[in-house]
């Protein structure tokens, strides 16, 4: 009997440990363990746009984007324009740490090294800005951007996005027909456009948005351009001005610029860099439908109920833009290797890129006029 008993008591040590093991097994499937409190990591941003713009919206899209994909981890926080430096001087702040990133555009910074309006000003060699996107991710633009960025020592990491569609030549007191109606022209624009105007006639001042539709309103300008019909109602420029001009190369593929603080940005987990990466490319996607759909309803409303009268700038002046853009670009790529390295990149893209979407794409203008355009006299609809 001792002998059986000796043995019993291990036997019962084992199967009450299963046993207890199991119960403890089943209770962590059925309670699964509280995950201890991740830690938020909050960056502050300001946007070059006033808070009522479609542009801050934009801004405020994409951190929504990544606060959302990051489950909170990384919270961003979109302060307008003026909150804590100057439009122009987003840059800077960035790079020296008094705020975490920024949401503007390239052409604000066109000052501290010509090349870095390229991607931003100019015929773009016929791209749309879409096309400047992918000449960007995928035919070494961003690797330049990055050299360029270094070498004005910016402390920053960027990332483009937002295709924009072709920039109006602007809002004046009449219709602006040839170069001449630039001669003494008092004009608003930013980027190698600048440079682009001044040597058309005009005497240029490069404002940021907000402050546009006010020198308009006291005579300080006589025209100016900005960038889409959305931004221009929400900022007043139909109250200053009845006759806006379609179509110019000045601005004819912008995008946005969304910067980081790299010290900061280079602190990130990779996972966190990771999902910035792509709710860039998922804001850039949904800024380009929101535009198709904002702008147009936009277009329509300036001319139905703000009394806007549209007019296409002629081709004349379209084609005088093009010359003298070759000769401000000549100048300018004197004694500067990267605008040189800048431009015959970005042209050697367009090459193919231009060529393969023309040969490739339908005639729009054929398919509206079938659809939307007047039928001939005599005809049945």
């Amino acid at each position: 009997m001792k002998k059986s008993t000796k043995q019993a008591a291990p036997s019962r040590r084992r199967f009450l440990g299963k046993a207890a093991a199991g119960t403890a097994t089943a209770t962590a499937m059925a309670f699964p363990a509280i995950a201890t409190a991740q830690t938020q990591t909050s960056f502050r941003f300001q946007s070059t746009w006033p808070a009522k713009d479609i542009f801050h919206e934009y801004a405020n899209d994409f951190a929504r984007k990544v606060n959302d994909m990051t489950g909170g981890e990384l919270k961003i926080e979109v302060l307008p324009a003026g909150a804590v430096v100057p439009a122009f001087g987003l840059l800077d702040a960035v790079s020296k740490g008094t705020l975490d990133g920024g949401h503007g555009v390239m052409g604000y910074n066109y000052g501290k090294q010509a090349a870095i309006a390229l991607w931003t000003s100019g015929p773009a060699y016929g791209m749309d800005a879409n096309m400047v996107l992918a000449w960007h991710k995928y035919g070494g633009g961003k690797e330049l951007l990055a050299k360029l960025y270094d070498s004005i020592g910016a402390n920053v990491v960027s990332f483009l996005t937002g295709p924009m569609p072709t920039q109006p030549l602007g809002w004046f007191k009449k219709p602006v027909t040839k170069r001449e109606d630039f001669k003494g022209l008092k004009y608003r624009t930013n980027g190698l456009a600048i440079d682009l105007f001044t040597s058309m006639g005009a005497a240029v001042n490069a404002l940021p948005g907000g402050e546009i539709v006010p020198a308009l309103d006291r005579g300080l300008l006589d025209g100016a351009e900005f960038n889409n019909a959305t931004s221009d109602r929400i900022l007043g420029f139909p109250d200053v001005s009845k006759v806006c001009m379609l179509q110019s190369f000045h601005q004819s593929s912008e995008q946005f610029e969304i910067t980081f603080n790299k010290t900061k940005y280079n602190a990130l987990p990779a996972k966190l860099r990771a999902i910035i990466d792509n709710a860039v490319e998922a804001s850039s996607a949904d800024m380009s439908w929101k535009a198709v759909d904002r702008y147009s309803k936009d277009y329509i409303e300036l001319q139905t109920k703000d009394g806007v009268k549209f007019y296409k700038t002629p081709d004349a002046f379209l084609q005088e833009q093009l010359k003298v853009w070759d000769e401000v670009v000549a100048k300018k790529r004197e004694g500067n290797p990267l605008f040189q390295e800048v431009e015959k990149s970005m042209q050697a893209f367009a090459a193919r890129a231009v060529k393969w979407d023309m040969d490739t794409n339908n005639p729009r203008r054929m398919a509206f006029n079938h659809y939307f355009g007047r039928k001939p006299a005599g005809t049945k609809s």
